[in-house]
């Protein structure tokens, strides 16, 4: 049976949708579709029952608000109540909801296609561990699911039995208080992930001091749900609990585009100045997560302008590792015996960088992919590194240990941690720990706002990961040729215009670095050997400091190169140029 589906790690997506188109907003899948799920049930069960050694493992199942997800849900429960699986089906929630409720199961089917649009749908998997499945477990995955979808017989068989089965009347499928319990789990461990406190409850040390800070200053945060799946989590009651005023708009629909990225934030926006006019000035966050909760970038209001702004998605990380490496200074968890690391992804901004330069602490870089940076992080706690916070910083947000997965919640209290944790009793707050390490205490003053922070950042000019400028087509499907090929173009024009780089740009040499799942390469004489991972040519100065980069990476589901430029310093111009001279390098090398 043919399925279109991309089998990544990330999770496994295709247009559900019965018309085949990815904004059809209908219910209906096909019954190969149906087939398909089901399949995906069975190898996932059959994997969890290896793991484990047990025939009753206890799985966890949700779906985001997508209009297929009920259907796709229906058919994998059909299936798992003819096995002896545990089924827990939370129903609609969101992603990192389920997995911290997985935590006290053995795994979790999350039926999801994140940010893609409305018809497209997809399945998560993992484990107890708090993520999805890794690269080398998701391969043994797909292997089986390849091998029972060429079955035919099998398979059909299988799609037979499951909806024979009466579901209503299996007692292994449990739905009652189901929500309830995962919700309670979810708040339980969203409190360890915003204190790093493993016993924490909302008497810890910071929640209280939260809760004194807004009884005296009045302080709001808006959300645009867009009919996602965060609009059944916690968020509101959690922000009310802890003095915080919550407003929202579209909670029951979805009614524009789903990824969070700038355009799209304009709703949210929009929202905060209206509440603005009708005289909620206390409102200084909003926010909008994707369809499954886990992404959610950020607009703030600026005190300067008297209007709301959205923050660049390499923005929203910055302020986010600012926050919560000066929170591990605050409570006093870095100090000269400790080994302290951030993890991201290549295209991550050098504006990290100078940040982690200014705590004194290491910075790591893993291929672009979720699972790739929360594997690497993993692998440098192994060694030793508390590594508090990751991300893809090229894609905003940020994963807060012990989370495994990016929350909106996490990003907007490591903002709310920065804002309101402040100097006390001759003990430096956050933003005032940041300006006496990076050297800018002059920057410092006690009514600080979102916009003074912003303003002591590390200034680059970042290409946007949404931009048409971020993309270059291609026509060879072999990457390493592809590098290979670009290889001998980029050395031909470095040649050609060393002298122009130096004089535009003060670039006086190069390194070549490719990032391949959670290894980097640096110094890399054949370009080829990035294959499908990340290629990063940094530029640098007469000091052999890095003045720009130049990345690119092929899309593991399109014919097509994700490329961006980061320029030191805020030169739009330069930014621009070096991006066009890469781009134009990669049609060259296709020539």
């Amino acid at each position: 049976m043919e399925h279109n589906m991309i089998l990544s790690a990330s999770g496994w997506r295709k247009v559900f949708a019965l018309s085949g188109n990815e904004q059809d907003p209908d219910s209906r899948i096909s019954e190969d579709d149906k087939a398909i799920s089901i399949a995906a049930a069975k190898v996932f069960y059959d994997y969890i029952k290896n793991k484990t050694g047990k025939t009753n493992a206890a799985i966890a199942l949700g779906i985001d608000t997508r209009p297929t997800g009920t259907t796709i849900a229906d058919a994998m429960i059909h299936y798992l109540a003819t096995t002896d699986a545990a089924v827990q089906y939370c129903g609609i929630a969101s992603a990192p909801e389920i997995m911290a409720y997985a935590r006290q199961l053995d795994g979790f089917i999350y039926i999801s296609a994140s940010h893609n649009p409305i018809g497209h749908n997809g399945i998560k998997f993992g484990t107890n561990d708090g993520g999805v499945l890794n690269g080398t477990e998701n391969a043994a995955l797909v292997k089986d699911f390849l091998a029972l979808l060429e079955d035919e017989e099998k398979l059909l068989r299988l799609v037979k039995e499951s909806f024979n089965c009466n579901t209503i009347s299996t007692k292994n499928i449990e739905t009652e208080n189901v929500k309830c319990k995962s919700l309670a789990a979810y708040e339980q461990f969203i409190l360890k992930t915003i204190t790093g406190d493993d016993k924490s409850t909302t008497d810890d040390e910071f929640f209280t001091a939260l809760r004194s800070y807004t009884a005296k200053n009045p302080f709001g945060v808006v959300c645009d749900f867009n009919g996602s799946s965060r609009a059944k989590c916690i968020d509101r009651q959690f922000f009310n609990k802890n003095g915080i005023s919550f407003y929202s708009i579209n909670d029951d629909k979805i009614v524009h585009e789903i990824i969070p990225e700038a355009e799209n934030l304009v709703h949210v926006a929009a929202e905060m100045e209206h509440l603005h006019f009708q005289g909620h000035g206390e409102v200084i966050l909003g926010y909008m997560p994707d369809c499954d909760g886990d992404r959610g970038n950020i607009v703030y209001w600026n005190e300067k302008t008297k209007k709301s702004d959205v923050l660049k998605a390499q923005e929203v990380f910055a302020l986010s590792v600012l926050a919560e490496t000066a929170f591990l200074y605050w409570q006093g968890k870095i100090n000269k015996n400790t080994k302290t690391a951030v993890v991201v992804n290549d295209p991550t901004s050098m504006r990290i960088d100078k940040i982690c330069a200014s705590f004194g602490i290491d910075l790591f870089r893993a291929e672009v992919g979720e699972a790739n940076v929360v594997n690497l992080a993993r692998e440098k706690r192994q060694q030793g590194y508390t590594v508090r916070i990751l991300g893809e910083g090229s894609n905003g947000g940020n994963i807060t240990h012990p989370a495994a997965v990016r929350d909106p919640l996490n990003t907007l209290f490591a903002l709310i941690k920065l804002l309101t944790v402040k100097d006390n009793n001759g003990k430096k707050g956050l933003f005032h720990i940041w300006c006496t390490l990076s050297g800018q205490e002059s920057a410092y003053k006690d009514d600080f706002t979102l916009l003074d922070v912003i303003l002591t950042l590390p200034v680059f000019t970042t290409t946007g990961v949404s931009e048409k400028r971020a993309v270059t087509k291609v026509t060879m499907n072999d990457h390493s040729k592809l590098k290979a090929a670009y290889q001998r173009v980029f050395e031909k024009e470095w040649k050609a215009n060393k002298s122009v780089l130096k004089e535009k740009y003060g670039i006086l040499t190069y390194e070549a670095v490719c990032n391949n799942g959670t290894k980097e390469t640096r110094n890399v004489t054949d370009f080829s050997i990035s294959g499908k991972g990340g290629l990063k040519i940094i530029f640098k100065d007469d000091k052999n400091e890095p003045v720009a980069f130049i990345w690119m990476r092929g899309s593991g589901t399109e014919p097509v190169f994700r490329v961006m430029c980061d320029f030191r310093g805020n030169n739009a111009k330069a930014e621009n140029e070096l991006l066009e001279w890469h781009s134009d390098m990669i049609r060259q090398a296709q020539l």
